[in-house]
């Protein structure tokens, strides 16, 4: 039988300044450095994405899905982006090799292509390909004028096609206008996001973050799922009403993007819980300030954390800021009939993310590079 055409996203991450960084270096450390960052950034894309393989400089990973939250598809390029970033810092601080490809690497960044479109699997060389017009689109947008026209070398280039399935606003998101002539295909409409911008403005947000030492109270459950499908049942409306007692959540952003000043109206008939996000750090925690709907309730301030745990499991941290003086009576009335009604969502919670684990198909990734962190610890004499 023919293979069924499937709907899917499509990511190519690139490393930008892949050839004239292997030019003159020492190829061990340099391709150390290389399959360090790649791992990197890998990582960061999966869940929802798979990785399809390695193709020299870059990475080709899919999801197989018929919708995907589109404020959360750009969180996952973007918190992949940041973490590259993160990772590239870390190491070049730790690093005490002065080799060519060691004290180059701070050259080297990354760019992203976004599509979506259909695809067929097949069976090449005892391996899983893909096939399809949309697939070669993809890899065919690699090459492009961005750089020529915009300069700078970190982006994220989504495809109209991929924009209109998100259902997002690409200019009310600050995204710009781009095009492409690509043989055959004809003209391509882009979408495109400055990394480096986005990359530079995550740095300069305030945090606003409950620490476990600073909590008035700690709620916690360990939760055997990835951290980003953790995150997705905990902040997409459509899932986290699946397993949270509502009779609705209704978003509000004024660019449909989640993040700081997106409030939620959780519905309980005539009544609304309403939540203000004050901080917004995909996928490690968020903040909000709630309001409950009684009588001189106050604005209860609380980070939701999640954190990669052993075994694939993830662990919730439920940590509530402390209260004022005059609060802490109320506080201390309403915290038990919280902590029961919360423990029973997250047993619903557990159950449908085991049964979504369960469901999803063992596909066989290609390896991810291993890396012997050479660079950090044995130095080019």
């Amino acid at each position: 039988m023919l293979p069924k055409p499937e709907s899917a996203y499509f990511v190519i991450a690139d490393i930008s300044g892949y050839t004239s960084f292997l030019a003159g270096v020492e190829l061990d450390h340099a391709q150390d450095i290389l399959a360090d960052l790649m791992d990197t950034v890998v990582k960061g894309l999966r869940p929802p994405f798979r990785l399809a393989k390695f193709e020299g400089d870059a990475a080709f990973v899919y999801a197989v899905t018929a919708k995907v939250d589109g404020s959360m598809l750009q969180d996952i390029i973007e918190s992949a982006y940041f973490k590259f970033r993160r990772r590239l810092r870390d190491i070049k601080q730790a690093s005490v090799c002065e080799c060519k490809a060691c004290a180059g690497m701070g050259d080297l960044d990354f760019k992203f292509v976004v599509h979506h479109g259909e695809m067929v699997k097949q069976k090449m060389g005892g391996r899983e390909e893909l096939a399809g017009r949309d697939v070669i689109l993809v890899h065919r947008l690699l090459k492009n004028t961005v750089s020529e026209k915009v300069g700078g070398r970190a982006y994220a280039l989504y495809s109209d096609a991929c924009i209109q399935t998100m259902g997002i606003d690409p200019a009310a998101q600050g995204l710009v206008e781009h095009h492409e002539t690509i043989d055959i295909i004809g003209d391509v409409k882009l979408w495109l996001r400055d990394l480096e911008e986005a990359w530079q403005k995550e740095n300069e947000k305030t945090r606003v973050e409950v620490t476990r030492e600073d909590a008035y109270a700690i709620l916690e459950f360990d939760i055997a799922a990835p951290r980003q499908a953790v995150w997705e049942y905990f902040t997409v409306p459509g899932q986290w009403q699946k397993w949270w007692p509502t009779d609705g959540i209704i978003e509000h952003s004024g660019n449909r993007r989640r993040g700081v000043g997106t409030t939620n109206h959780c519905m309980h008939g005539k009544d609304a819980i309403i939540e203000e996000l004050l901080d917004w750090r995909p996928f490690d925690y968020f903040t909000v300030s709630a309001l409950l709907p009684m009588p001189d309730a106050p604005k209860l301030v609380m980070t939701r954390a999640v954190q990669e745990r052993p075994n694939g499991t993830t662990r919730l941290e439920m940590r509530l800021a402390k209260p004022k003086p005059k609060d802490m009576a109320f506080v201390d009335q309403f915290a038990p009939t919280f902590k029961g009604n919360l423990t029973k969502a997250i047993e619903t919670l557990r159950r449908i993310l085991e049964e979504r684990q369960t469901s999803i198909a063992v596909i066989d990734e290609p390896p991810l590079r291993p890396s012997n962190e050479r660079f950090l610890t044995e130095p080019v004499k």
